[in-house]
Formats: C-alpha cells, sequence, structure tokens
C-alpha cells in the first residue's frame, strides 16, 4: 500500500534506537525525508547510516530535548536543512532506570519524568507546528505506554507523566485539527528494546525468574503485564502505526488513542 509519504519531511525523536529508529526506518522506506534525531552522536549517526544504506533520505539531529537551548538546536537543522516539517514523532521519553517504590521518588523525580515525556514534546510542537499550520497540513504523534492506563503500582513518576501526555495530545487537537493538523498518540505495550530489555532483566533479578529471554518475557508478562499476546512487542510493530497516523490516509483520524499492546489494556 502507498501511503502518500513520499516527499513528506519527518521528525522523529528518540531516534537513537528501539522505537524510534524502527520509525525513522519506516518513513524513509515510503519515501520521507528523515531528521534523526537523538542524544548520543555515534548511535544517531547509526540510525542515518541505515536508512542511507537502503536507499533513504535522512540527517541528523543533536540535541538534549529537556531544555530549551537544545531544542532550538533540534528545530533548527530541520528548518535550514528541509525548510520545515510536516511529521512530528515524539518518541522520546522515559523514567527512572531503577524500579523505585512510591517511598523513594522525590518531588523532583516526576519533575525530572515530566520534562522528558511531556515538555520534550511541547517544545518541539511551539517550534514546529506553526509551519505546518502555515502550509495547512501536518502531523503529530506522541507516544505513550500501557501504564498511563493500568497502572502496576511500580513507575509512578513515568506513568502519570504519559496519561499527562495524553491528555495534551487531545487538547491540542481539538485547537490545531481543524487547521489541517491533527495530533494522534500511539500507546505502546511493552516492547523489546534495549530499555525494555534492562527493565526485564532488573525485575528478574528482584525475583528470581529464568535468565533466557523467552522465559524472562513470560514471566513478566504472567506476573506484571497479563496480555493475550505472550511476547514481548517488536518496535516495527509500533512503526507501523506511527506511519499509518503520519500519512494522508488518517486524514479522518485525530486525538485518538491508538492502542498497539498485544491485549494488555483489559478495559474498553
Amino acid at each position: 500500500m502507498d501511503l502518500g509519504l513520499a516527499g513528506k519531511r519527518a521528525l522523529v525523536t528518540g531516534a537513537s534506537s528501539g522505537i524510534g529508529v524502527e520509525t525513522a526506518k519506516l518513513f524513509a522506506a515510503e519515501g520521507a525525508e528523515v531528521v534523526v534525531c537523538g542524544r548520543d552522536e555515534e548511535r544517531t549517526m547509526a540510525t542515518v547510516r541505515q536508512i542511507e544504506n537502503a536507499g533513504g533520505s535522512a540527517m541528523m539531529a543533536l540535541g538534549e530535548l529537556t531544555s530549551d537551548t537544545g531544542t532550538d538546536a533540534i528545530a533548527e537543522v530541520a528548518n535550514r536543512e528541509l525548510g520545515g516539517i510536516d511529521i512530528l514523532v515524539n518518541n522520546a521519553g522515559g523514567g527512572s532506570p531503577e524500579v523505585r517504590s512510591w517511598e523513594d521518588l522525590a518531588p523532583e523525580d516526576y519533575l525530572d519524568t515530566y520534562n522528558v515525556n511531556v515538555l520534550s514534546g511541547v517544545r518541539l510542537v511551539k517550534r514546529l507546528v506553526p509551519g505546518m499550520l502555515e502550509r495547512g497540513w501536518g502531523r503529530v504523534i506522541n507516544i505513550s505506554s500501557t501504564v498511563a492506563h493500568q497502572p502496576m503500582a511500580i513507575l509512578h513518576d513515568y506513568a502519570a507523566a504519559k496519561l499527562a501526555l495524553e491528555n495534551f495530545s487531545l487538547n491540542l487537537s481539538h485547537n490545531i485539527a481543524p487547521r489541517g493538523v491533527t495530533v494522534n498518540t500511539v500507546l505502546s505495550g511493552l516492547v523489546a528494546t534495549p530499555a525494555a530489555r534492562g527493565y526485564v532483566e532488573l525485575l528478574q533479578k528482584q525475583h528470581g525468574w529464568p535468565e533466557d529471554e523467552a522465559g524472562m518475557q513470560a514471566r513478566y508478562i504472567e506476573e506484571f503485564n497479563p496480555q493475550s499476546v505472550k511476547r514481548l512487542g517488536y518496535p516495527e510493530e509500533i512503526a507501523a502505526a506511527v506511519v499509518f497516523l503520519a500519512s494522508p490516509r488518517s486524514n479522518y483520524t485525530t486525538g485518538a488513542v491508538v492502542r498497539v499492546d498485544g491485549g494488555q489494556i483489559r478495559s474498553v
């Protein structure tokens, strides 16, 4: 299926690993020009090279999205090299590298996690969406997590931030969809990224689960994330949903939360 993305300009944050890498690669495969955004130069450039080696078009933008200065540097690359962005994917995010109880989380930890998961996207929206509105077409896609809707008595700061991101997405969609720019959220289950594997491995050590990959995943799903598909997700499965929502074929979809979670969330 031709998604109609040839010639579109996409910026993907957190594109040095996991979901971001596969999303950037899929955009390029569909003919889009991709700004690969990350903090680590070597890993971010590795994504650019993968795209170029496959015949696609990509460039690197380095910056720290938790600050205005870093965000300005990223937006400057997009505006200078491509003349603006048609598609913004706010994929960068994360929480504490440790699984900490609510007693061990300070208010500052919540602020830091909110900055990474919500304000990083807000900063880019402020810089890149005005150009979309001037042109009368654009896409904003934010990446959320199942823990926003199905808390697990852990990841308190991360779950709260992701739900806030969804609220921001819906509110923004009401403002700008009438002017041709849709805003949607892809709600991801736990995906087999390096960060997710590290999280599951930490739980494995705490609970004495089997050390093999399949055994760890099975115990994690059984004890923490009961779901219909008995494995973690793959980054390319999330990327497929993102790229469809970014395409002209999704013109009638805005303010939506699209779940790609293996059937983890049981509520309507």
